[in-house]
């Protein structure tokens, strides 16, 4: 069972975003849509849809954002990538993302063209980093701009203070708010607080909070993007890859326990990776003692 110190965690104090993908069959798309539905109650802070590198999925990004504003009260943010593409290419899609509706971005380097694990090489005549990236959307206009932030360090830093010295850039350039890469201890995100701190940085460094759907699925993910997997986690599933439902009940405790105990450190603001599926997210937000609203699909709360 998770920590009966629920209390802590209720309240209005406590708020959260919901991350989504843009869906690449009509089957992901109506997961996608049925996801919104489920969670529309919940009354996220904002939600944001990711961006693939070098724009690979600006179209379904743009389609996936534009009815999430047109059809629902959500607040929505774009991701937005700077590989493979130059600065013009860029502000095009900004524009595209203004025109329906965007004030609030996702600004991220992105990944290598050739996938995780490949070299990074900057477009000669776009964005270089996501902190020049930042740079150019606030010369665009007045958006909220978010960005991202690695507890345990992104793979292609060198070490944690050259990790840092880039959220400081970014911050510097504009930034309004870090979403983390997910983690499981607390404790090290504690530490990387600290270090942000101390480097000047005051803006929300938001936990990235990933409810496991696959604990194997995870683990091949994580060793990709530099997230440890704690042994706590094998011996929390151990023995259930075959009782999806006690799988599925262990997964919402265990990422409603890191809430709480983010909640009793200080933390008020999580930012949910749903990989467009409302089960865990939902599980995970009624072990907090959370309650869904009445919400209509394009009205305020009832």
């Amino acid at each position: 069972m998770a920590i009966d110190n629920r209390k802590e965690a209720r309240g209005e104090r406590l708020r959260y975003s919901f991350e989504f993908f843009p869906p690449k069959s009509e089957d992901m798309s109506d997961q996608l849509w049925k996801t919104v539905e489920d969670l529309l109650p919940w009354s996220p802070d904002f939600v944001s849809v990711t961006y693939g590198a070098g724009g690979t999925t600006r179209e379904p990004t743009l389609s996936t954002v534009r009815r999430l504003i047109a059809e629902t009260p959500l607040r929505t943010a774009a991701h937005l990538t700077c590989v493979g593409a130059t600065k013009e290419e860029v502000h095009r899609v900004v524009e595209e993302f203004r025109a329906v509706g965007v004030r609030h971005f996702v600004a991220l380097r992105g990944d290598p063209q050739g996938g995780i694990g490949n070299r990074y090489e900057p477009h000669p005549g776009g964005y270089a980093n996501a902190a020049e990236l930042v740079a150019g959307l606030r010369e665009l206009g007045d958006f909220e701009i978010s960005v991202s932030a690695y507890p345990e360090k992104h793979p292609e830093s060198p070490d944690d203070a050259a990790d840092i010295d880039m959220l400081k850039r970014k911050v510097d350039n504009g930034a309004c708010r870090a979403l983390t890469q997910f983690f499981f201890d607390n404790d090290v995100y504690e530490r990387y607080l600290e270090r942000v701190r101390a480097a000047g940085i005051s803006i929300p460094i938001v936990p990235g909070i990933m409810p496991i759907q696959n604990l194997t699925q995870l683990k091949r993910f994580a060793s990709m993007c530099g997230a440890s997997i704690p042994s706590f986690l094998d011996e929390r599933f151990a023995g259930l890859d075959d009782q999806p439902r006690a799988r599925a009940a262990v997964a919402a405790e265990v990422a409603a326990e890191q809430i709480e105990d983010l909640v009793r450190r200080g933390i008020s603001d999580f930012h949910i990776y749903s990989m467009n599926r409302s089960a865990l997210t939902i599980a995970t937000l009624a072990n907090l003692g959370l309650q869904p609203n009445a919400i209509s699909s394009k009205g305020a709360a009832a």
